[in-house]
């Protein structure tokens, strides 16, 4: 069944013209919209006004044009009522080529008539066609040779009111509202993935539209393999660890948790403490730094295996370099060298639901923090606490690390128990935990991790606090010669 009539408005002129020449070429009988039948005329397009169809001319300077008892009456029509509206003068109309004013033109602004007429066509699939996206134009050709049976048609239909969902729900993101009581998310497909966490299964990746950030759904691929489902996780913790710092800074992750966080006076000197955290870890790692990556960081980069770079820029001679592994992916985000992390909402499904919540992005407030041993800290010791308390929170739940100055020593996360995390951060930092401050994502239940921590050297605990057993905590503390503060704001990450 090919289309004989059509009705034609459209916002996005893109392939308008080429498509509409094909249309009429093909017998089609075209109804255009004022604004679009002027633009096709202007390249000598010959098109109908659908002032000629309904009868009347568009009202409310354009507000109304296709919301009309003629129009919706042509397209809704079913095969069996064709008769019943040609009776009072209505010629049926088998294909709908449309698209909307964008969003952000703002709600007073939102199209109606567009997707009204739309999702009729959708509704009226077995009859009518509906063309929602410049996209579809190339294909539309081909059926329009062998016909649009009933398979193309209904995914036609199913596409078509996929975009004025999406369209919806662009307008409700703009209401401002963070936690509504009916739950509309926008999301365009930006790449199929070759299969999710694990290779029998499937995945995907979508973003917002617009989004202007330094973020993973930003990232430019500057070489190698497509991102994977993991990789693709790993990128965007690193990406939003790494914002946490102004100076240059190094994020190595590893499965969804980072084995090596560290500032430094350049972005060399940061990679190289980020790495001697944990020299084994990184193998098969994401890196995230903050600033360009040049000459002599892609070397020492290159002498370890990893699955993904990412940095605000690369250099000339970095890029040559890294072009020797070719699997390896560059990803390129801009203002990664400029953008602190920024409050947003953070989605997660569970079986039959979603979870929503504020991102974690509240500062560090050493101002309100309290020191609750005999010991006092340092203005030096409270720097790293705050440095320590940005790592911790980047770390999965219980977490504890242990740094010197502004760059880890030790990470210890993902356990049961909070002592264990603390055994396995000691085992790995071996004599490096000496002299160093421990932070810890929650309060200490038992006095069991401070007295292990104590053992291995060291000198300070930074943690929030509000235990019932704090008192018996704070009293190892002293008994060991311990700094210990007490932030009050606890940073679980499951």
């Amino acid at each position: 069944m090919k289309p004989k009539r059509a009705i034609v408005s459209v916002y996005d002129k893109k392939g308008l013209e080429d498509f509409c020449r094909f249309m009429v070429e093909k017998g089609v009988e075209i109804y255009a919209t004022p604004g679009t039948k002027r633009y096709l005329e202007e390249r000598g397009i010959k098109v109908n006004d659908t002032e000629e169809y309904t009868g009347f001319a568009e009202l409310l300077g354009g507000r109304v044009k296709t919301l009309h008892t003629h129009i919706h009456a042509a397209i809704l029509a079913k095969d069996e009522q064709i008769k019943e509206i040609e009776e009072k003068g209505i010629k049926p109309i088998d294909m709908v080529v449309c698209n909307f004013y964008p969003y952000k033109l703002g709600i007073e602004e939102m199209d109606i008539g567009g997707p009204a007429i739309t999702r009729a066509a959708a509704k009226n699939w077995r009859r009518v066609v509906v063309i929602s996206h410049p996209s579809q134009y190339e294909m539309a050709k081909e059926y329009f040779e062998k016909g649009f049976d009933e398979e193309i048609r209904k995914k036609l239909a199913m596409e078509a009111l996929q975009r004025t969902a999406y369209y919806d729900a662009m307008i409700l993101k703009e209401s401002g509202l963070e936690f509504p009581d009916v739950l509309c998310l926008p999301y365009l497909k930006k790449q199929e993935l070759r299969y999710g966490e694990n290779p029998h299964q499937r995945g995907a990746f979508y973003v917002e539209e617009g989004v202007d950030k330094a973020c993973i759904a930003n990232a430019v691929k500057l070489q190698g393999k497509e991102l994977s489902y993991n990789n693709i996780l790993d990128a965007n913790h690193a990406i939003e660890c790494v914002k946490e710092f102004s100076e240059p800074a190094a994020v190595i992750v590893k499965h969804a948790t980072p084995s090596g966080i560290a500032c430094g006076k350049t972005i060399e000197e940061a990679w190289k403490y980020a790495y001697e955290t944990d020299v084994y870890s990184p193998f098969g790692g994401v890196v995230a730094v903050n600033r360009q990556i040049g000459k002599e960081l892609a070397e020492e980069m290159s002498k370890i295996f990893l699955e993904v770079i990412i940095a605000p820029s690369f250099s000339e001679e970095a890029r040559e370099l890294f072009a020797k592994k070719k699997n390896l992916r560059l990803l390129e985000v801009k203002g990664l060298d400029k953008e602190k992390r920024s409050k947003s909402i953070e989605v997660r499904s569970v079986e039959g639901g979603l979870l929503m919540q504020d991102k974690d992005v509240k500062e560090p407030e050493p101002e309100r923090w309290k020191v609750v041993t005999e010991k006092k800290p340092t203005r030096e010791d409270i720097e790293s606490m705050v440095f320590a308390m940005k790592c911790v929170r980047h770390i999965k739940s219980n977490a504890v690390v242990f740094v010197k100055g502004k760059r880890t020593v030790a990470i210890g996360g993902g356990q049961t128990a909070r002592v264990d995390a603390t055994f396995i951060a000691i085992h790995k930092g071996k004599g490096r935990i000496k002299d160093s401050i421990m932070a810890s994502d929650a309060f200490f239940p038992f006095r069991d991790a401070v007295d292990v921590a104590a053992e291995a050297g060291v000198r300070a605990i930074v943690q929030p606090g509000g235990s019932i057993r704090d008192e018996e905590v704070i009293q190892a503390a002293n008994e060991h010669g311990i700094i210990m503060v007490f932030t009050g704001q606890r940073s679980f990450l499951h």
